[in-house]
């Protein structure tokens, strides 16, 4: 008997055992986490469990549950059967076949433990007013921070930055900055009334009011941008040798100075970079040499950043690790010898660092962790 009908015949038990009611708690949230996938359209070969096998309680539990179980990682390519060795979450290796992790007890990353992990980043940045002050956000109270050319500048309590106020009649622009640190991340509201997020190692230099016949703000490193509507003054990020302009949409941009090029993401609505015009679900990629690039990408996977998410899809781990770098602010060596593979899944930032390497280790890649160094070993 083959593997493939092996997998089929015991996932076809598992779901009898659950419609009987028989499966255990762990059993329930593995399945029911395979079936909400299913119902997303994500991809399951058609060689595997007939999805009309399932039982209406199961279907009943996932559409009034979206947000149950232990996180997963999802993948593109995968067989039911392995995925229902627990409720884990999961990542599969290019030609190193899939494998799982399961939250809790396991072994230790070399140099690291429970004792020494290191915390995911959290909501922390600083603020340098017009006047020159600086106010680091993490430790400042709630309510207002300062008053700066009309507007009131406010922290609230789910750690955003909020600038509100009557207008001002001076014409001269005055100017703040945020800047968030490593393992760091902040969300701010500008006077327009557009949110901009920022992730770890950025920074964002814009009015504190919006005068004249644009809307201009400087970007380093990463942000996610809804802006709001306004046909008479244009939104403009600048950075890294590009101008987005826009009038009101969803965009994210990723300039960092240790990228291969600067990504700009198009979620809704419309983009130009640099005198190219973006429609939604389009990336652009402006290369050294000051061309740019566009193609089609799957804009959840860019922006999963701001939603708490590491998501991988073709991911190098070169790539992976930068980000790993960035959000628990971790310097990376690398010893010879790593292969290229490429990374699929997703992994909660929520994670401790350990956990992070823990799931990375079920590929072919391993980790030394000395103090705040990580060393990636083949």
């Amino acid at each position: 008997m083959n593997s493939k009908r092996i997998y089929r015949q015991r996932a076809r038990a598992l779901v009898k055992k659950y419609n009987r009611g028989l499966a255990t708690a762990e059993e329930k949230a593995v399945l029911e986490n395979w079936y909400m996938e299913k119902l997303d359209s994500l991809f399951l070969d058609d060689d595997e469990i007939d999805f009309d096998q399932v039982g209406p309680e199961l279907k009943g539990r996932v559409l009034n549950h979206a947000g149950i179980a232990a996180p997963i990682i999802q993948t593109r390519s995968f067989k039911l059967w392995p995925r229902i060795a627990s409720a884990a979450a999961i990542i599969i290796v290019a030609g190193a076949g899939l494998f799982y992790y399961v939250k809790g007890p396991s072994n230790e990353i070399a140099g690291l433990s429970r004792h020494n992990d290191i915390a995911p980043g959290s909501n922390k940045a600083v603020l340098t007013l017009a006047s020159g002050k600086q106010v680091a956000l993490a430790d400042a109270q709630n309510g207002a921070l300062a008053t700066e050319d009309g507007a009131l500048i406010r922290k609230t309590a789910d750690g955003q930055l909020v600038y509100r106020g009557a207008a001002a009649n001076d014409t001269t622009t005055l100017y703040n900055t945020i800047s968030i640190p490593k393992g760091g991340q902040y969300t701010l509201l500008l006077s327009d009334g557009t949110k901009v997020v920022l992730n770890a190692a950025s920074s964002l230099k814009y009015p504190i009011r919006f005068k004249g016949t644009s809307r201009t703000v400087e970007l380093a490193g990463e942000g996610y941008f809804e802006v709001a509507h306004n046909r008479a003054k244009p939104f403009k990020v600048i950075s890294r040798g590009q101008t987005v302009e826009v009038l009101g949409t969803h965009f994210n941009v990723n300039a960092y100075l240790d990228e291969p090029g600067v990504k700009t993401t198009l979620l809704e609505g419309s983009v130009d970079v640099n005198g190219t015009i973006l429609k939604p679900d389009q990336q652009s990629v402006l290369l050294d040499d000051k061309t740019i690039r566009v193609r089609t990408v799957d804009v959840d996977d860019v922006v999963a950043w701001k939603d708490g998410l590491f998501k991988f899809d073709h991911t190098d781990i070169k790539t992976l690790m930068r980000q790993i770098s960035r959000w628990y602010d971790v310097e990376v060596a690398y010893e010879p010898g790593i292969k290229d593979e490429q990374f699929y899944g997703k992994i909660e930032r929520s994670y401790t660092l350990s956990e992070v390497l823990k799931v990375l280790e079920l590929g072919k890649v391993h980790f030394r962790v000395e103090g705040r160094k990580i060393i990636v070993m083949p």
